[in-house]
C-alpha cells in the first residue's frame, strides 16, 4: 500500500541525515527530483547526500544545486534515511551506490513507474503522475514544506523534461496548476527552456546524422526504430546524455505507432528505449518480458546482446501486439 505524504512526512520531521539516490543514467526527472526535495530536506536544517551512481550528466549542469550530485564514496555513508527517487527497481540505483547506503534500516520510494514493486519501507508510487518531480512538488506544498529557488526550478524541469516539455498524454491540469505556481513563486520558464533545450552539443546534432542513417520504418509503417552502435558511440566522443530525448524525432513520425531506439553498451549489453502512442500496445508490458519496465506509453530494457538479435527478438513481440489489436 502507498504510504502517505504525512507517514512520509513523520519520517522527514524525525530523520536529521539523508541520502537521496536515483536511478543510473539519470535524466531530467531523476536529477530534478534530488535537488528539489534535498534542498528542500536543507532547508529544514537537515543534513543532506545527493548521490547518484553515474554522476551529473553534461545537459543538467545548468540547474542551480546541480554541483552538489556526488558519486557514491568508497566506504558506507552513515545517515538516518535512504530515498530513492524515480527509480522503478532497487538494481537501477547502482551497485556503488546500493553499497553506500545498504546498511541503512530505513528506507523511502517515492516513483511514478508502474512497474515499481515497492521495494522501500515507506513506498509512494503513483504511476499516474507524469514524473516523480510533480509528486515530489505535491509532497512539499501539501507537508508546508520549504521551496528555495532550487527546489522550485528543480520541480520545473524534473516535470517539463519527463512530459516533452508538457506534451505527452500524462499531462494534466494539475501539472499546468503546478506549473502556474511555480511562475508565481519566481520560476524564470523562458530562460530554464533556453537552458534544457536550446543549449545542446554539436556531436549531438551529428549523432542525429548517424542514427537517421540506420532508420527503418516497418509493419506498415507503424513501427520505426534506429541503432546506435559503440563504434558510433567512440568516433563521435558521444555521453549518455547525447541521445536523451532523440526518440521523439521518430516517435513523431505520422502513421507511427511504436518508436525504438536500440543502443550498444560497454559489456555487451543492449539498451533499448520504446515508445507507443497507442495505450493497446503498452510498452511497459513489452519490456516486461525482457526483464524491463517504466510506463504505458514509454518503457525501457536492457538485455543481452548483440545488437541485431536484441532488435530482432523484441520487433516480434511489438509485431504480435500490432497483430493483436487489429484482430
Amino acid at each position: 500500500m502507498n504510504a502517505t505524504f504525512q507517514e512520509i512526512g513523520g519520517w522527514l520531521e524525525e530523520g536529521e541525515s539523508f541520502a537521496l539516490l536515483s536511478h543510473v543514467r539519470p535524466d531530467g526527472d531523476a536529477i530534478g527530483s534530488q535537488i528539489a526535495l534535498g534542498f528542500a530536506l536543507e532547508a529544514m536544517g537537515k543534513t543532506v547526500h545527493l548521490i547518484n551512481e553515474d554522476g551529473l550528466p553534461d545537459n543538467l549542469a545548468f540547474m542551480a544545486g546541480a554541483e552538489r550530485i556526488e558519486t557514491p564514496s568508497a566506504g558506507p555513508i552513515e545517515v538516518d534515511v535512504v530515498i530513492a527517487l524515480d527509480t522503478a527497481t532497487k538494481p537501477r540505483l547502482g551497485d556503488k551506490a546500493l553499497a553506500a547506503v545498504g546498511h541503512v534500516e530505513r528506507w523511502i520510494n517515492i516513483d511514478h513507474h508502474k512497474s515499481n514493486p515497492g521495494y522501500g519501507d515507506l513506498n509512494h508510487i503513483d504511476d499516474g503522475s507524469p514524473a516523480t518531480g510533480q509528486i515530489l512538488y505535491n509532497l512539499i506544498t501539501d507537508l508546508g514544506l520549504p521551496m528555495p529557488p532550487e527546489t522550485r526550478d528543480a520541480i520545473y524541469v524534473a516535470v517539463s523534461t519527463d512530459t516533452g516539455s508538457f506534451q505527452y498524454a500524462g499531462t494534466t491540469s494539475a501539472t499546468y496548476e503546478m506549473a502556474a505556481d511555480l511562475v508565481r513563486r519566481g520560476l524564470e520558464v523562458g530562460k530554464i527552456n533556453a537552458l534544457i533545450y536550446d543549449n545542446h552539443p554539436m556531436r549531438r546534432v551529428e549523432l542525429m546524422r548517424s542514427l537517421l542513417n540506420t532508420l527503418e520504418v516497418g509493419s506498415g509503417g507503424r513501427v520505426a526504430h534506429w541503432q546506435l552502435t559503440m563504434d558510433t558511440v567512440r568516433s563521435l566522443g558521444l555521453k549518455p546524455e547525447d541521445s536523451e530525448g532523440l526518440i521523439d524525432i521518430i516517435r513523431a513520425i505520422q502513421g507511427v505507432t511504436v518508436a525504438l531506439f536500440f543502443e550498444e553498451l560497454d559489456g555487451g549489453k543492449i539498451r533499448v528505449s520504446m515508445r507507443s502512442k497507442d495505450r493497446r500496445i503498452d510498452a511497459c508490458e513489452v519490456c516486461q518480458q525482457f526483464g524491463g519496465g517504466g510506463h504505458a506509453l514509454a518503457a525501457g530494457i536492457r538485455m543481452p546482446g548483440p545488437i541485431e538479435e536484441a532488435r530482432k527478438k523484441v520487433l516480434e513481440v511489438v509485431d504480435a501486439k500490432l497483430s493483436q489489436i487489429e484482430s
